[in-house]
């Protein structure tokens, strides 16, 4: 099982924020790889870019529909302005959401109209302060769900179902979401795995383009980061707390990773 770290909604409720307010604390907060502890729809409607889920690598533009199981790791490039709408579902088991990451490429109009108006009417009942509002939010988010797990339902087969590899990459980041605090190498995870650590890093910079050290240093320093941005918890418990033998080295890292001290990026705000 994943534990997924980043701060979202609490559990029980529905949030839909605009993905241009979202990218405003940061290319790190959308690059970087990360989850979220509830189940996440990002509808994209205008821009593309690329977006890595579960350590695979693929393009995305406008009207796609990339749906994410809470605790699954990603982080997405986008080339110039990209508009779109991200949706945070609670983590309710009766909505019968996907259990598998989903990528949903819409060119039929009507199907674009039809989630662009689910999201719009579920964000307007959420805005409302009007009895029956909590009901009216769940009736109006379990409607998408049910869009959404119809749309999955309705994918070829072959487009659904996962290659080895792409199992491999999924296995490999459900691991590093579990344990990266602990201060695992590639060596340790590929071991669990049951591969070697160059036949898993291949297959990383297969699905990727980039080898399986850098995923894992990627997530360790987006924690890194959101906890120095988020929190009064000195650099030295961060280190530690992160697998770090020491906060010496945890700021040579750092340093090396995004240019600052961790001190010095706490002060950028």
């Amino acid at each position: 099982m994943t534990q997924p770290t980043d701060i979202s909604p609490p559990e029980s409720l529905y949030r839909i924020v605009p993905l241009p307010r979202f990218a405003q604390g940061g290319r790190w907060r959308v690059e970087a790889m990360r989850s979220y502890s509830q189940p996440l729809l990002i509808w994209f409607t205008k821009g593309q870019g690329r977006i890595t889920v579960a350590g695979s690598t693929r393009g995305f533009g406008a009207h796609n529909a990339i749906f994410l199981p809470a605790g699954t790791m990603h982080g997405f490039e986008m080339s110039g302005q990209v508009f779109g709408t991200l949706v945070y579902f609670p983590n309710d088991a009766d909505l019968g959401l996907p259990a598998e990451p989903q990528h949903l490429r819409f060119r039929n109009a009507q199907f674009q109209t039809e989630l662009t108006q689910l999201i719009d009417n579920l964000h307007r009942e959420a805005e409302r302060d009007m009895p029956g509002r909590d009901r009216a939010v769940r009736l109006h988010g379990g409607l998408l769900a049910v869009w959404l797990d119809r749309q999955v339902a309705a994918q070829p087969e072959a487009e659904s179902r996962p290659s080895k590899a792409r199992r491999l990459t999924a296995a490999f980041t459900a691991l590093v979401e579990r344990d990266f605090r602990t201060g695992k190498s590639v060596n340790d995870y590929a071991a669990e795995l049951g591969v070697t650590p160059t036949h898993l890093s291949r297959v990383c910079n297969a699905a990727c383009g980039r080898p399986a050290s850098a995923l894992v240093a990627d997530r360790v320093h987006y924690e890194a980061r959101r906890l120095l941005a988020e929190t009064r918890t000195p650099v030295k418990d961060i280190a530690r707390d992160l697998g770090f033998n020491s906060a010496a080295y945890f700021t040579r890292s750092f340093l090396k990773k995004t240019g600052k001290t961790p001190s010095a990026f706490r002060k950028s705000g």
